[in-house]
């Protein structure tokens, strides 16, 4: 199957959020954690209502005028977007959120997208959150020199994040 990584179009702003939805519901169930698809959809359902389609397109309009600030791009499937990777650039440059459907995974997307992500965000110092618990999200950030920091929280209560920082490209 074929994946396409591009900038997001306004129009794409609809389809952010039922697909950040679907990867949160894919990833973070979690019986231990208390974590339910009751408490996915009270906590990410809002992402695809109208409000919630207004900040997506906001957002996505506010990557065009600042490019050297703020960074998406979004895969595609034919025409179904099934993942993004966005960031932000202050003192250091933020990632996330990234998601990606159960059926991008495992093809080398991921990959793909971080590899975007790192040629803008250059030699600046990184960081993200993580589901401590998404042992494969943590492996793949490892495999792009990000290392846990031992810093954590509770998203929202409940979801159990864990600090992950980059300092410079570990192949520089």
């Amino acid at each position: 199957m074929t994946h396409v990584i591009e900038a997001p179009h306004a129009e794409d702003a609809a389809s952010l959020g039922p697909v950040q939805l679907r990867a949160w519901l894919q990833t973070y169930l979690n019986d231990e954690a208390g974590i339910d698809e009751t408490w996915i959809r009270e906590q990410r359902g809002a992402s695809a209502t109208a409000e919630g389609v207004a900040q997506w397109r906001e957002f996505i309009e506010a990557v065009k005028r600042q490019p050297d600030l703020l960074f998406c791009r979004v895969v595609r499937s034919d025409t179904e977007i099934v993942g993004f990777l966005c960031g932000r650039r202050d003192e250091v440059v933020s990632l996330g959120p990234m998601y990606l459907l159960n059926e991008a995974q495992g093809q080398g997307v991921g990959g793909r997208l971080m590899s975007e992500f790192l040629a803008w965000a250059g030699s600046t110092p990184m960081r993200l959150w993580v589901t401590d618990y998404n042992e494969r999200a943590v492996r793949f950030y490892e495999r792009y020199g990000f290392k846990a920091t031992g810093e954590r929280e509770l998203w929202r209560g409940k979801l159990p994040n864990v600090r992950m920082t980059r300092d410079s490209p570990s192949w520089a």
